[in-house]
């Protein structure tokens, strides 16, 4: 059985006047995340892990920015069209674990639901997903309340 590993990440700063959704979760706050598509970072870095576990490059290749094509598109979408591409390549998902960095809001309450959207569009169970909340401490844009960062891991194994 040949498993692959692999790791994603992305920022995003707030901005005012744009819902802030994470995970294929729209969550209640002043502000949202600037980006050509919903700016969901959590979902951008665990489509960055796919797409370099199957040595397909990043979300960038894939879903360009100056593309009109992904103008404010639902990510919960651009992850089902990556994951298509990783099966293609003959891989399924064993599991994901991913950590959102941020100051505010808390999303304690929220990863659950996060876990669940992730686990349905990739056709995996929920505790295959793991969705952790943390803070930067005040360092840094993150600490700062300037933005948002998530990293993701995922590990693939062949199936064809």
């Amino acid at each position: 059985m040949e498993l692959k590993i692999g790791i994603g990440y992305d920022s995003h700063r707030f901005c005012e006047n744009r819902k802030l959704v994470l995970g294929g979760v729209e969550i209640p706050f002043e502000k949202g995340l600037l980006g050509h598509s919903d700016g969901d970072a959590l979902i951008h870095s665990i489509i960055d892990a796919l797409l370099g576990a199957a040595h397909l490059g990043d979300i960038g290749k894939m879903f360009p920015d100056n593309s009109d094509e992904f103008k404010d598109a639902d990510s919960t979408e651009l992850l089902k069209r990556a994951y298509e591409a990783v099966s293609d390549k003959g891989y399924a998902v064993i599991n994901i674990d991913s950590v959102v960095i941020l100051e505010k809001p808390k999303i304690a309450a929220l990863t659950d639901k996060m876990e669940k959207n992730i686990a349905s569009a990739l056709c995996i169970p929920a505790e295959n997903v793991s969705v952790k909340g943390k803070t930067n401490e005040g360092m840094d844009f993150v600490g700062r309340g300037e933005g948002i960062a998530a990293i993701s891991t995922v590990l693939l194994r062949r199936e064809k």
